[in-house]
């Protein structure tokens, strides 16, 4: 049976999580408007907290299972606010991800203590990543690989160490053909072209990638495999997979961003007088109780969604249709739960004295990045109906 009550171990590392959070919050404006680069009284202030992973050791049997406590820390964290990604060590960007689903031990020995970003989308290639046009040529005279394309808008971009980055062995082979590799920063031919100014989320830079002829060692392949690989060969379903890890979490980040929102509307409701209890029933309810109560209930019901498909996880069960519910449900729950809490504040919904506005504008992309909510509607769709790409598009 399925249990998500937390233990009191549980409970103590959350309380912590939060209380580390609030660092961030302290500072999230000077993140905002700089564009993540760190205050030095912000750093000075976190060393003061050695991590939440010193407190995991603690953690037994009767303990949630290590992916569900790892969701509900992601949304302890940015509950703080999304610039909490900045006091993340080594080893935590998306590419790490790839790299620990789908990589060797001895690339994830090599490669696992760097920051890794992720590279797909393309000038012409945006949701549908079987469309990459970014080519791998292996020279065998030399044993290495050729990567020659270019990427956009890949996450923590400018800051990471190094890459995973998807490219193509045969154009007209589609997603059979596509391959992943690992590329390190410095490598000759490879450039970060732009900084992307964004929205919301500007604690987290975004950049364009331009690889010309940048040549790599045959062994940057992920997953490492010494012969050849043809298109077809596999590669694209097994790094696919790690959306199933990151997808959910993708949706935790918001859901911890909607749920501080949540928090400050009910102080600011509660102070002006608005009876938010659920004793009096829909009749007896102002509108504004109504509206947050829906509210509330749009948040639990995307947050168990998000750790059902970590459950399943742990479970070493499938959950590729469960991380598209959570990730489908968490990016629209979070945009009409920060717009919803900006619409009961009024106009100190949307003044800069407040973080609320910055939220709402950093959960936009949750319902964007790692597959857009109508990707994954089609996923879902796809899957419960047993439909393949040519039968449901």
């Amino acid at each position: 049976m399925i249990d998500f009550n937390l233990t009191d171990n549980d409970q103590k590392i959350l309380d912590y999580v939060r209380t580390e959070a609030l660092v961030a919050r302290k500072y999230a404006r000077y993140y905002d408007e700089n564009e993540a680069e760190f205050p030095p009284e912000a750093l000075d202030e976190a060393k003061d907290y050695p991590g939440v992973w010193s407190l995991m050791g603690e953690r037994t049997a009767e303990d949630t299972s290590q992916s569900v406590i790892g969701m509900l820390i992601t949304m302890a964290e940015t509950w703080g606010d999304y610039s909490v990604r900045m006091h993340k060590g080594r080893g935590a960007g998306l590419g790490n991800a790839a790299l620990g689903a789908a990589g060797t031990e001895e690339q994830r020995t090599k490669w696992g203590g760097l920051l890794l970003s992720m590279a797909i989308t393309e000038p012409g290639c945006g949701s549908d990543p079987s469309l990459v046009q970014t080519t791998a040529v292996l020279d065998e005279e030399t044993d290495e690989w050729v990567i020659n394309g270019e990427k956009i808008f890949v996450t923590t971009g400018c800051r990471a160490d190094g890459v995973v980055i998807w490219a193509t062995l045969d154009r007209s082979a589609g997603r059979a053909g596509i391959k992943s590799f690992l590329v390190e920063k410095e490598t000759p031919g490879f450039q970060v072209s732009h900084k992307e100014k964004k929205l919301g989320i500007r604690a987290d830079d975004t950049a364009t990638y331009v690889f010309t002829d940048c040549r790599i060692p045959r062994g940057n392949l992920l997953g490492g495999k010494e012969e050849i690989p043809k298109a077809g060969s596999g590669g694209f379903r097994g790094v696919m997979k790690t959306f199933n890890i990151t997808r959910p979490m993708t949706a935790a980040f918001g859901l911890g961003m909607s749920k501080a929102a949540l928090d400050f509307a009910r102080e600011q409701l509660e102070q002006a007088g608005v009876d938010l209890s659920y004793t009096s029933g829909t009749q007896g309810q102002s509108a504004a109780a109504a509206k947050f109560q829906r509210l509330e209930a749009l948040q639990e019901a995307a947050e168990l969604a998000v750790c059902h498909a970590a459950w399943l996880s742990d479970q070493g069960q499938s959950n590729n249709l469960e991380a598209s519910i959570s990730k489908a449900k968490g990016g629209s729950s979070v945009r009409e739960i920060t717009q919803g809490c900006i619409e009961l504040l009024g106009p100190m919904g949307i003044s800069r004295e407040h973080l609320l506005e910055k939220w709402f504008r950093d959960v936009r992309i949750t319902d964007i990045y790692e597959g857009t909510g109508q990707i994954q509607n089609l996923i879902i769709a796809r899957t419960i109906l047993e439909y393949d790409r040519s039968q449901l598009k």
